[in-house]
């Protein structure tokens, strides 16, 4: 049962049943469920682009995508929190890979270029590009800490973009499975990347 909107106590979401009731056309529940998610999708978008402003462009992308998306949710083979968060990480990695492609574009426009004059690469681009090696060697360093069962399944579920669903049949393990060592595998990352 979906509770009201309007309910002021302390209530547990069926976030599953706010989402199927979105895909029906409920604007209501839709926006119940933007309020309860937002902020998880905008913690998710900030760690991945690592920049406010684009990070709230990917959130309202990827919530604007999931109201036009609702109706293809099937709360059999996710829970409506992961099926909201895997479009916004594909969206922020969409962004982050997109921002990287007008980059080097640039770059090699510039060094193609060769004119005179031709400006050059700013100091902040330099040293994002840095930021980005560092973490990048953080993150694969927190990785190769896992378990080798803990460090597929969080691959195939955040490299591979797929659902928890997904990644049991792709591991050929139990959902519960496949969901335990997704969740302890990114316990494991949180502790290598919080200690480093």
């Amino acid at each position: 049962m979906t509770p009201r909107i309007d309910d002021r106590e302390e209530v547990t979401v069926d976030l599953d049943a706010l989402l199927v009731a979105a895909g029906r056309g409920d604007a209501r529940a839709f926006e119940r469920l933007y309020t309860e998610l937002l902020p998880q999708a905008h913690r998710l978008a900030l760690r991945t682009v690592r920049d406010p402003q684009l990070a709230e462009d990917v959130t309202q992308e990827a919530l604007v995508e999931a109201w036009r998306r609702a109706a293809s949710f099937d709360p059999r083979r996710a829970t409506a929190r992961s099926w909201v968060l895997m479009i916004t990480h594909r969206r922020a990695v969409d962004r982050v890979r997109r921002e990287q492609r007008q980059r080097v574009q640039a770059e090699h426009e510039a060094t193609t270029l060769g004119a005179p004059g031709a400006a050059p690469v700013p100091q902040d681009a330099v040293v994002e590009d840095d930021y980005r090696a560092w973490q990048t060697d953080r993150v694969r360093t927190a990785l190769g800490r896992l378990s080798a069962l803990q460090r597929e399944a969080v691959e195939a579920a955040f490299y591979g973009g797929r659902t928890h669903a997904e990644v049991a049949d792709h591991l050929g393990v139990p959902l519960g499975t496949a969901k335990t060592r997704i969740r302890d595998g990114l316990g494991r990352l949180r502790d290598a990347l919080e200690g480093a």
